[in-house]
């Protein structure tokens, strides 16, 4: 069953003025899934007018819910808002207008649904308040490819300089900051660093991303020279700054609280999209044949490529819609990956092997296993890993950078859950990958405590030298179909 995902393009603007765009409904079709991650409910709210911060230690109530499950993902984001709110007159004012447009998230929501998913699990990786979440809401209303006057772009509306200081990428090929999930990261990554520069204090590592470091930075000056209170509701900044703030607070606040008036969208908690590296230059056209994904698909939800080709010199990473049985079914994921599968009630080694036209002496095989008992919830491997063709670029004969590349076989994205008693060199020995890379993609060190139910990031399979390493990971995702992008 082919679902649907829209993925379009955004506005708001960083660190410039902006207006709002006439919203856009569109049909949403998502199915639900049982979540790995816990909640805790750490909003709050006072009566005056003194600055929100962040409780170091949530309630008992909190904890409690701490220990709740959600198969929705927008409910898993309420459930995690971090920041306090407060009820002045800022706040209020933001909170009004969002809801003067109560459909404003639900629609917003599905411009982000092929991304969101991978957005909190970066944050929750990088231990952020879950509230920044909402920051490309704030910033572009989630629109890729906005550019502000102040050349400013993408849903995190990151300007040249930033981005190019936190790694982004960009030539006439490829634009990193309308691509959504690598400018997540350059975000993520400069919001650390503000909130570092102002001593923990998250509302003006906020204003300093809006407008500027320095610029807040001289406002707190101003204030302690007169004796004044140095919190970001006391300083005296454009009024543009003024305002981003509580819109973030306001749409926190409401998100937490859909009972005031604005309708809170319903998503599956669970990722719709995938990160694949196709390991050398590629067509669009011929990735699209290959997959059996529309190219106008793949487009529509990797705005970051600027033409139908990637850039010789890369990157090479691509965003897959992936159904679960369409991948299973497709001559692209049977050349090229492995893949996992859960056994259920009245599954047998045969039922199984033959589904997957595999004979049982191959499964066994391919799981290490003696016997024929299996047991529900066991996953198994089905499949192994070889290569894609020779190259992957169409000859238009205009181009010198359309010579054949080396072959690589590609990497797919997956999460893993720790369990009790992983370690960093169980999992990798576990997955066939070198523990510094595992250390590296997940900034962690040999004393890093793995906790277990957290999340770690893989990315399988490494190249292939003598042979393949099986894949030890369900990589089945419901097909999403992006719609025609509005322009």
């Amino acid at each position: 069953m082919r679902n649907l995902v829209l993925c379009c393009l955004g506005i708001f603007l960083f660190g410039c003025k902006s207006t709002k765009p006439a919203l856009q409904e569109i049909p949403q079709i998502f199915t639900h899934f049982e979540p790995k991650y816990k909640q805790q409910n750490l909003i709050s709210q006072t009566t005056n007018d003194a600055e929100p911060t962040i409780p170091s230690t949530p309630s008992l109530a909190a904890e409690k819910k701490h220990l709740l499950k959600t198969n929705d993902l927008w409910e898993h984001i309420s459930n995690n808002l971090n920041f306090k709110t407060n009820q002045g007159h800022a706040l209020k004012k933001r909170i009004n207008w969002y809801l003067k447009q109560p459909n404003y998230l639900r629609t917003v929501s599905k411009r982000a649904a092929p991304y969101l998913y991978h957005i909190v699990k970066k944050i929750e990786q990088k231990q952020l308040p879950m509230d920044l979440v909402l920051l490309p809401f704030v910033e572009s209303d989630f629109r890729p490819t906005i550019e502000s006057s102040q050349k400013a772009v993408g849903v995190w509306q990151l300007v040249g300089a930033t981005a190019h200081h936190f790694g982004i990428k960009s030539d006439k090929w490829y634009d990193g900051r309308q691509d959504v999930l690598a400018s997540t990261d350059a975000a993520l990554d400069y919001l650390s660093y503000l909130h570092k520069r102002f001593d923990g204090n998250w509302l003006h590592a906020l204003a300093a991303y809006n407008s500027g470091e320095g610029r807040v930075k001289r406002a707190i000056e101003k204030n302690k020279k007169r004796n004044k209170s140095t919190d970001y509701w006391s300083l005296s900044l454009p009024k543009e700054t003024a305002d981003y703030v509580p819109k973030l607070l306001a749409l926190s606040y409401l998100v937490k609280h859909p009972q005031k008036g604005i309708k809170r969208p319903k998503l599956a908690y669970k990722p719709f999209t995938t990160q694949m590296n196709i390991g050398q230059q590629f067509d669009f056209s011929v990735i699209a044949k290959l997959s059996g994904i529309g190219s106008k698909q793949l487009h529509a939800i990797n705005q970051g490529y600027l033409k139908n080709q990637s850039s010789p010199n890369g990157p090479h990473t691509l965003l897959l819609p992936i159904g679960q049985e369409a991948l299973l079914k497709s001559q692209f994921f049977k050349s090229n990956f492995a893949g996992e599968y859960i056994v259920k009630q009245n599954d047998t080694l045969y039922s199984i092997a033959r589904r997957f036209s595999m004979s049982v002496k191959a499964l066994k095989q391919l799981n290490n296993k003696n016997s024929n008992l299996i047991g529900v919830g066991e996953k198994l491997l089905i499949g192994q890993p070889k290569t894609l063709p020779s190259t992957l670029t169409v000859d238009y004969k205009i181009s010198p950078y359309l010579e054949p590349q080396e072959v690589v076989i590609p990497t797919i994205e997956i999460d893993y859950e720790i369990k009790q008693g992983d370690t960093l060199w169980s999992i990798s020995q576990l997955y066939d990958l070198p523990y510094s890379d595992l250390a590296k993609w997940n900034k962690l060190s040999a004393s890093s405590i793995l906790k277990p139910g957290t999340q770690l990031v893989l990315f399988i399979p490494q190249a292939e030298k003598q042979k393949a390493a099986p894949i030890k990971k369900n990589l089945l995702l419901d097909l999403q179909k992006t719609l025609n992008q509005p322009r």
